[in-house]
């Protein structure tokens, strides 16, 4: 009877332990990410913001992790890397929780519109104010640039601040999870198991981002105020471009999931015994045909030895230079900042695009993102590991095989620029009240003492949108709560010839049944690109692990992630979003007289920009994706010369560890966890 080995037991306990946990920390992590951006719309219309401070907003998750990551990627792979994770944790569950707070210190919600309550309490609704009337009831105004105390209360503190430093914070927090985690795996597993190890925990970090969007889905049909209004008394519905969700509720639930994920790590050791296949002290030919002069590793078993910081700063620019002196990384790096540009772009506003072009509610875009976009990724990932196992790709023919997949994906893209809609038929803005001039103003309306500011729509029986009932020459109006009908609208006979009472309700008109029909086109071309383009996410991740030496592994995964969030991340929501608020139509108003959220865009015009901005990104990225593939045949070339003067030997050795370097990789998804950032070199 062969004798125990406790030690060996306890050390694949605590190794199954960190990978459980690994995988419970990815999912939090990209469960709040991607509740995050299910939230986009509801934000801004919350705190009144336009879309490029959205992307501000949105982009301080990346400012988090620029202020720390480099240091935590190098220094953190020397200290206790299971605990600084936890600590990281902990930081991105007290962040969500702060994005939370403004719900719970600023006022409820108030929905903006132009029809108030009568002085006089009576039945009868009057939404055409006489100008000639000196004591009306009724007042149609616009905003007052006087400060009201209710105004001075709400500008005392943006509300949005808040939001703002709990992402920074998440972004902090969020740092250590993924170089040291992944690192932690690689160092300890078998060689030939840790590839499917990373791809496990990175296969269930992709049901985080499903879960975050059917969170968003479900709070987004809860109304932001629920439990504290009369529901009957609202009178928008989840569809109205002024509609606020329960966007806290998520926030507080992923807050709690992410808290939990920490536990774990606080019961884990620094370290643990190298696998045996490990302890040879050369490098495979892989990693030393790309970084060179590197340091050897000199133990076979991590040391519990007290961390010389001093010496670590003094080693830290060495090791950046013995990094960046590799030309295939820094071509790698150049693709992967376009790509990512181009991917958070249009991943951070899609939901919005799903909402302003086809019609739909923020909980549907939410839906079909969580449900439908979001798995065909998972499946492409994961596809793209299989494949490459299945046909023994090389190197190059991994780095082929993903730019024809990318490629494929980018001429499927092109497809989307004939899937539009016309504009919505809004009377003054898409379309005029006569057929000549377009203006919100007309002889129908010129009676009204009139706004033209705010958004408060009304759907005539013509199928016309016009911007307010009295801009649409209603004179009364009956009913309460979203029930409200307006009679007698002298705008909408305007271009409806019919004789009687002229109606009006609540609310924005449908899109036309041709938009509709065009809908499901979009989202099954959207599901056939996205699972072809994620199939080039696995060799990506595989050049970047396996063709650097072990001890530069947490610092290159570091570097990479600081410069695609520092140079995407950050700037690609701001200036998308600020390219989209050109073509709003129409803009909200703030109780203190300043411009809030867009109402309405011309559909059309963001359609071309926000499609051609990720189009055009995408084809600038292919040019550098040539220059990589000749750089990599020069390495290829160069090396293969080098073993053949070494002998045949040497030269078989060289392939088949070249074999193992891919073939070892069947199951890596791409380098984030979360799907809205995968490799597509």
């Amino acid at each position: 009877m062969l004798p125990i080995n406790r030690d060996a037991i306890r050390s694949d306990c605590y190794f199954c332990m960190f990978l459980a946990a690994l995988s419970f920390a990815y999912f939090a992590k990209a469960l709040c990410g991607s509740y995050m951006k299910s939230t986009i719309t509801q934000l801004e219309r919350r705190f009144d913001i336009p879309s490029s401070l959205i992307g501000v907003l949105d982009g301080s998750f990346e400012i988090g992790n620029l202020l720390v990551i480099a240091f935590v990627s190098y220094f953190g792979a020397k200290l206790h890397r299971p605990k600084i994770i936890a600590v990281g944790c902990i930081l991105m569950s007290l962040g969500t929780f702060l994005i939370a707070m403004p719900h719970f210190i600023t006022g409820r919600y108030t929905i903006e519109t132009t029809i108030r309550s009568p002085v006089n309490s009576t039945n009868t609704l009057t939404p055409c104010p006489v100008r000639t009337s000196a004591e009306s009831s009724w007042k149609y105004e616009e905003p007052s640039l006087q400060p009201t105390r209710d105004c001075e209360q709400e500008s005392s503190v943006s509300m949005w601040i808040y939001v703002l430093l709990g992402n920074i914070l998440r972004g902090i927090g969020e740092t250590p999870v993924q170089p040291l985690g992944i690192s932690y795996i690689d160092d300890y597993a078998q060689s030939e198991n840790a590839a499917v190890y990373i791809g496990c925990v990175q296969t269930i970090a992709i049901i985080g981002p499903v879960f975050g969007y059917l969170l968003g889905s479900l709070c987004a049909k809860i109304y932001v105020d629920i439990g504290y209004v009369d529901m009957d008394m609202v009178t928008i519905t989840s569809s109205d471009a002024r509609w606020v969700g329960a966007w806290w509720l998520g926030y507080l639930i992923a807050g709690v999931i992410t808290l939990m994920s920490a536990v774990p790590f606080w019961f884990l050791p620094k370290s643990l015994p190298i696998p045996v296949d490990k302890h040879d002290r050369s490098c495979t030919p892989d990693q030393t045909r790309f970084i060179k002069d590197s340091p050897i590793m000199t133990h076979k078993i991590r040391q519990e030895e007290p961390a010389n910081l001093y010496l670590m700063a003094n080693e830290f620019v060495p090791t950046l230079k013995a990094l960046f002196g590799n030309p295939v990384y820094t071509i790698y790096l150049c693709v992967t900042i376009l790509q990512f540009n181009s991917l958070i772009g249009m991943v951070t506003y899609k939901p919005k695009y799903i909402e302003q072009h086809y019609g739909q509610s923020a909980s549907k875009a939410n839906f079909f993102m969580g449900m439908v976009n979001i798995p065909a990724v998972a499946v492409g990932m994961f596809s793209g590991g299989v494949v490459m196992k299945r046909f023994k790709m090389g190197v190059m023919g991994a780095a082929k095989f993903a730019f024809g997949t990318s490629l494929l994906g980018f001429f499927l893209s092109l497809l989307f620029l004939a899937m539009g809609c016309e504009n919505s038929k809004v009377a003054g803005l898409t379309v005029s009240y006569t057929g000549y001039e377009q203006s919100l103003f007309s002889d129908c309306n010129s009676r009204c003492f009139c706004s033209s500011k705010g958004w408060d729509p009304v759907c005539g029986e013509n199928g016309i949108t016009y911007v307010s009932p009295c801009l649409a020459g209603c004179t009364s109006a009956s009913g309460s709560g979203i029930n409200i009908t307006f009679d007698n609208c002298r705008c909408v006979g305007v271009s409806y010839i019919k004789s009687g009472n002229l109606t009006a309700i609540l609310g924005k008109c449908p899109h036309r049944e041709s938009c509709d029909k065009v809908f499901p086109y979009f989202m099954a071309l959207s599901v056939l690109s996205s699972f072809i383009i994620s199939l080039g996410g696995t060799p990506g991740f595989m050049l970047l692990v396996r063709c650097i030496k072990p001890e530069l592994k947490s610092l290159a995964l570091g570097i990479h992630t600081l410069a695609t969030r520092t140079l995407a991340g950050i700037p690609a929501p701001i200036y998308f979003g600020a390219i989209i608020d050109t073509t709003c139509l129409q803009w909200g108003y703030k109780m203190c007289g300043g411009k809030g959220a867009c109402r309405i865009y011309d559909t059309s015009a963001y359609r071309v920009v926000y499609l051609g901005l990720t189009l055009g990104l995408r084809t600038l990225s292919f040019i550098f994706c040539i220059w990589g593939f000749a750089l990599l045949k020069k390495h290829l070339s160069r090396e293969e010369k080098k073993a053949l003067t070494n002998g045949s030997a040497e030269m078989e050795l060289l392939r088949k560890e070249e074999n193992s370097c891919v073939h070892g990789e069947p199951f890596i998804l791409g380098l984030d966890s979360d799907v809205d950032r995968e490799t597509d070199l």
